[in-house]
C-alpha cells in the first residue's frame, strides 16, 4: 500500500543511457571514392569509435543528472582512480574512490539543502563523519564475494560473512571495522542475532548446506531444495521427534527443550562465521541524499556508480557555470512524498517486468490506491497554476518532474494497461479522461491517451452502456465519440506529431463506419506523411529467420564474412560509391552537438546542477526550445547561410584533444567525413533537422533511418554532391510511427530517403521477377 504522500514519512522509513552500438567505419581509398570497411573495434582498436553518449528511449529516460553523464565499466574506474593513491603503512590506499565519492554527495547536499533533513539525521551524518576511515569505508562497501568493493549497489537487506569481505588495499583490519559499525555507539550495521533461517542459509555454499541438511536426515538435491527442507522442519512442532515407534520430546544435555530452528541456525552460524548488515534505515537515509544529490526521476540503489565512473575515468566535461539549485524539493515533505512516489514506480516497474496474474493484481492494487491520492495531487496544481506567473510558470514545467504528482501519473498511466488486461474498460476510460483534462504531468504521453481512449470508446463501451437501446444505436453513438477524441487529440497542441498518423487513420475509418457524406468527411492530403522511394538488395542469407533473432547474411565485399542485413546493404550501397555509416541517426546526433554546442552549455538556471553533466537537464523536456528560441533560432540563419562547415571545424579544434563528453557527441567520426558530410547536407535540409532535435530530442532520440551516406560530387563537376539515409526492412519488417515521422521530417527537407527491402537471393530465379513479385 502506497503510503499518503500528503502525510509526513519517517526518516526511518525503508524501503541509460546504453552506449549506442558499434559503428562500421567507411572511409574512402585513395583510388576511389568507394569506402572501404574497417574490421570491428576488437581487430582494429585504433578505429574503434568512442562511446556516444545519448538519450535514452521515453520511457525509461531520466531527465535528472545521471541521463546526462557517461556510462562506463566500474572495474576500470576503481583501477583508473587508486592507482593515483599511495599506500599507507599498513598496507591500505590512503583514500578510496567510493568514500571520495560519496562524500561528495554528502557535502554537495548538506551546503544547500541541510533543510530537507531534520536533527535526528544530521546528527547521524555527525556521527558518520567521525568514523575512522576503515570503518566507513566499509559502511558504504555491498561487497560481492571475489569481486571489489561497491557502494550501496546491492538491496540493502543483504547479509554478508565477514570473512569473505577481503579488501586489503582498502581496509587492514576488516573484523574491527564492522564491530565498529554494529557497536550500539554508531548502530550503522545490524548484529547476526537478526538473521534469519533463510537469509543465514543463504550465505552458505552448497557443500555446507549439504552438511547440515545430512545431519537433519533431510532431503533435497539443489540449494533451493535444501532450504526449503530446513525451513519446514524448524516449524514442525517443537521437540517432538519419531524414536522407537513413539512420538518423543527431544532435550539437549542441560535438560532443555530443543528450538529447532534456533538449532539449525547455530549451526548455520557456526560455518559463516560473524555476519554483517547494513543497517536499512540507515542505507535508506543515504540514498535520500543521493537522490537529492542525482535531482533523478527513477529510483535506484546504485546511485553512486554515476558519479564515481564520471570522476574517475579522466573524462573532460564542458565548461559550464555551475548553479545549483535548492528550491527543486521546496520543503522536507516535499522530498519525502517524492521519494515514496520513486520507490513505488520502481515497484510498479518490477512487476510489469514479470507481467503474470499475481503481478497484474499487485499492480492493480497499488493503482487503486494511488488513483484518489493523485487526483488530489492534480487539484492542487491546478490552483497553483492560477495563481502562477508567466515565470513561475515557464519554470514549473521543468521542475514538476520533481514531484510526488509527476510520479503518481505515471503510476496511474502503467495501471491502464493493467485495468485493460483485466477487461475493466469503464473505469480506463474514466481514468484515461481524467488523465487528459489535467495537462500539467506527462504531457509527452497525451497521444497515447488519446489513441486508447478512441479504441476503447469505438470497440468496447457500447457493451457497457445501460441505456436501454438497441445495439446498433448504442454504437453508433459511442462511434461518434470516438470520431471526437480523434479530432481533439488532432487539435490539441501537446499531441505530438507522431501520434497523428493513428488519430487520423481511425478517424477516417470510423468516418466511414458512420456514413458520413464525402463532402463532410476529413481530409488529410495535405497533412500526409511523404513516402521514402523503395529499392531491393538481394543477398545471400546463411541462418533461418527466426522470431526474436536476427538475419545473418554473406558480406557480398568478400563472398565469405556473416554480417547483419544492415552491413550487407551498406556494402551494396559502396559499390555505387556512396559512403556511409550504419549508425542509426548516431552521426546527425553527433553533427547536432557540433553545431549546437555552446547553445547546449548556455547558462539558465536550475539546469547545470553538477559539474559532472554532458547536457543541460532540460533538454530531454519540452523547455529546451523556448528557453533559448532566440540563441537557436541565430544558429539555425548561420547554418542556412552555410556557417556549418566553419562551426564544426572551430569546435573540434578546441575540444578534440579533451574529447570533451558531450550528449550525442562521437568523437570517432573523422573531421575530414563530418566537413564532407557538412557540404553534401542540404543547407536548409540540415537546420530543419537540427531544429527538430531543438524542439523534440527526447522524441527523435531513435527512429532515424539505420544508414547514413554520403556522396561528394566528383572532381570537375558542378554541384555540392548527396546524401541519403536508408531503412533497411527485412520481410515482414513494418515502419514504425516514429520512423515513419523522421523519414517524412528529411524528405520534406529535400533530402533523399530510401526504404531498402532486404531479400534472399532465390537460386533459378531472376532477381526481377522476385522483385516484381
Amino acid at each position: 500500500m502506497p503510503p499518503n504522500p500528503l502525510k509526513s514519512l519517517s526518516s526511518s522509513d525503508t524501503n541509460s543511457m546504453p552506449p549506442e552500438r558499434p559503428l562500421k567505419r567507411h572511409k574512402s581509398n585513395s583510388q576511389t571514392p568507394t569506402p572501404s570497411r574497417v574490421e570491428s573495434p576488437a581487430e582494429s582498436p585504433a578505429e574503434s569509435p568512442a562511446r556516444d553518449f545519448d538519450s535514452r528511449s521515453p520511457d525509461t529516460q531520466d531527465s535528472g543528472l545521471d541521463a546526462t553523464l557517461p556510462a562506463e565499466s566500474e572495474t576500470e574506474a576503481e583501477k583508473e582512480y587508486t592507482s593515483k593513491y599511495q599506500l599507507s603503512e599498513k598496507g591500505t590506499y590512503t583514500s578510496s574512490i567510493y568514500v571520495d565519492a560519496f562524500d561528495l554527495a554528502l557535502d554537495t547536499v548538506l551546503k544547500e539543502e541541510v533543510y530537507l533533513f531534520d536533527e535526528e539525521e544530521q546528527e547521524l551524518f555527525a556521527k558518520y563523519r567521525s568514523l575512522e576511515y576503515e570503518a566507513q569505508h566499509l559502511e558504504r562497501a555491498k561487497a560481492e564475494i571475489n569481486s571489489y568493493v561497491r557502494l550501496f549497489l546491492r538491496k540493502t537487506d543483504a547479509w554478508f560473512r565477514i570473512e569473505k569481505l577481503s579488501y586489503p588495499k582498502d581496509i587492514a583490519d576488516i573484523e574491527a571495522a564492522c564491530k565498529t559499525l554494529q557497536s550500539e555507539e554508531v548502530g550503522f550495521a545490524d548484529m547476526d542475532d537478526q538473521i534469519s533461517l533463510e537469509e543465514g542459509a543463504n550465505l552458505l555454499s552448497m557443500e555446507e548446506l549439504k552438511m547440515i541438511a545430512k545431519d537433519a536426515k533431510l532431503p533435497g538435491g539443489n540449494k533451493a531444495a535444501l532450504i526449503s527442507g530446513l525451513k519446514k522442519a524448524a516449524t514442525a512442532q517443537i521437540g517432538l521427534r519419531v524414536g522407537r515407534g513413539q512420538l518423543q520430546l527431544s532435550f539437549n544435555n542441560k535438560g532443555n527443550y530443543v528450538n529447532r530452528s534456533d538449532h539449525f541456525l547455530k549451526q548455520i552460524l557456526k560455518k559463516t562465521g560473524p555476519c554483517i548488515r547494513l543497517s536499512p534505515s540507515i542505507t535508506t537515509l543515504f540514498n535520500r541524499v543521493h537522490l537529492v544529490f542525482y535531482r533523478s526521476t527513477l529510483w535506484t540503489e546504485k546511485s553512486l556508480t554515476t558519479v564515481i565512473l564520471s570522476r574517475t575515468l579522466k573524462r573532460n566535461f564542458p565548461s559550464y557555470i555551475v548553479s545549483r539549485t535548492s528550491s527543486i524539493f521546496p520543503s522536507r515533505q516535499h522530498l519525502l512524498d517524492f521519494e515514496t512516489a520513486i520507490k513505488l514506480q520502481s515497484t510498479v516497474d518490477e512487476l510489469l517486468e514479470r507481467p503474470n496474474t499475481d503481478a497484474l493484481k499487485q499492480v492493480r492494487q497499488i493503482f487503486e490506491e494511488t488513483y484518489p491520492i493523485w487526483q488530489v495531487l492534480v487539484l492542487q496544481e491546478s490552483l497553483y497554476d492560477q495563481q502562477a506567473d508567466q515565470d513561475q510558470l515557464l519554470e514549473r514545467v521543468y521542475l514538476r518532474r520533481f514531484t510526488a504528482a509527476w510520479v503518481y501519473t505515471r503510476i496511474i498511466h502503467k495501471g491502464l494497461y493493467v485495468l485493460g488486461r483485466f477487461k475493466e474498460y469503464s473505469l480506463e476510460h474514466t481514468v484515461l479522461s481524467e488523465l487528459l483534462e489535467q495537462k500539467f504531468f506527462q504531457s509527452a504521453r497525451r497521444g497515447d491517451w488519446y489513441q486508447r481512449k478512441a479504441l476503447i470508446e469505438e470497440n468496447y463501451m457500447y457493451t457497457l452502456d445501460p441505456a436501454e437501446r438497441s445495439k446498433e444505436v448504442k454504437q453508433k453513438k459511442w462511434r461518434q465519440t470516438a470520431l471526437a477524441t480523434c479530432e481533439q487529440g488532432l487539435q490539441d497542441p501537446g499531441t505530438h506529431i507522431i501520434f497523428h498518423y493513428d488519430l487520423q487513420k481511425r478517424l477516417l475509418k470510423l468516418e466511414s463506419k458512420l456514413k458520413v457524406p464525402k463532402r463532410d468527411q476529413h481530409d488529410f492530403g495535405h497533412a500526409s506523411l511523404k513516402k521514402p522511394s523503395e529499392r531491393t538488395i538481394f543477398g545471400t542469407r546463411v541462418n533461418t529467420p527466426e522470431l526474436g533473432r536476427k538475419t545473418l547474411w554473406l558480406d557480398p565485399e568478400d563472398g565469405k564474412s556473416e554480417c547483419s542485413v544492415e552491413e550487407m546493404c551498406l556494402s551494396n550501397y559502396r559499390k555505387e560509391g556512396w559512403k556511409g555509416y550504419h549508425c542509426e541517426g548516431g552521426l546527425v546526433r553527433t553533427l547536432f552537438a557540433y553545431l549546437f554546442y555552446d547553445i547546449l552549455f548556455l547558462y539558465l538556471p536550475n539546469v547545470f546542477e553538477t559539474e559532472f553533466q554532458t547536457a543541460p537537464l532540460d533538454l530531454f523536456t519540452d523547455a529546451f526550445y523556448p528557453a533559448r528560441a532566440s540563441e537557436i533560432n541565430h544558429r539555425l540563419v548561420e547554418i542556412e547561410n552555410g556557417q556549418a562547415g566553419r562551426i564544426v571545424r572551430e569546435v573540434w579544434e578546441r575540444e578534440k584533444e579533451r574529447e570533451t563528453s558531450v550528449v550525442g557527441l562521437n568523437w570517432s567520426y573523422d573531421i575530414e567525413d563530418l566537413q564532407e558530410v557538412v557540404e553534401c547536407f542540404p543547407r536548409q535540409g540540415l537546420a530543419m533537422v537540427c531544429k527538430v532535435l531543438c524542439q523534440e530530442y527526447r522524441h527523435r532520440g531513435s527512429g532515424m533511418p539505420d544508414l547514413f551516406l554520403w556522396r561528394p560530387a566528383e572532381e570537375g563537376v558542378e554541384g555540392k554532391g548527396e546524401v541519403l539515409f536508408s531503412e533497411v526492412k527485412s520481410e515482414n519488417d513494418r515502419l514504425s510511427d516514429t520512423q515513419r515521422m523522421w523519414i517524412h521530417v528529411l524528405t520534406s527537407a529535400g533530402v533523399t530517403v530510401e526504404l531498402c527491402a532486404a531479400r534472399e537471393r532465390k537460386e533459378g530465379v531472376i532477381e526481377e521477377e522476385v522483385e516484381a513479385i
